[in-house]
């Protein structure tokens, strides 16, 4: 059974950092792509990240040079290290993971989700 578990959301002021870890089990991160989307009230859900299998990363604007996306492939577990914090970060985070089955078919998992909230 395919579970992401997401963990390290909270308070943090604005210019402070954070770090959301994204524990995987039923499969193997390395063989996945991985995200973090975010989605802020009354908005749609955003890639914020993304880093495939072969080890490519790719940033929304919005977040390029204050966040880093990273996986460890012996914990099973991806990362975002979130710096530089704006209010407008402010979000449920979560963590995607996009695999193949044996068939070829692509299937999307989620994790439940985490607040960061960026406020004074």
């Amino acid at each position: 059974q395919v579970q992401l578990v997401e963990s390290g959301g909270g308070l943090v002021q604005p210019g402070g950092s954070l770090g959301l870890s994204c524990a995987a089990s039923g499969f193997t991160v390395s063989r996945a792509a991985m995200s973090w989307y975010r989605q802020a009230p009354g908005k749609e859900r955003e890639l914020v990240a993304i880093t495939s299998t072969g080890g490519r990363t790719n940033y929304a604007d919005s977040v390029k040079g204050r966040f880093t996306i990273s996986r460890d492939n012996a914990k099973n577990t991806v990362y975002l290290q979130m710096n530089s914090l704006k209010s407008e970060d402010t979000a449920v985070y979560y963590c995607n993971a996009r695999r193949s089955n044996l068939a070829g078919v692509l299937l999307d998992y989620w994790g439940q989700g985490t607040q960061v909230t960026v406020s004074s």
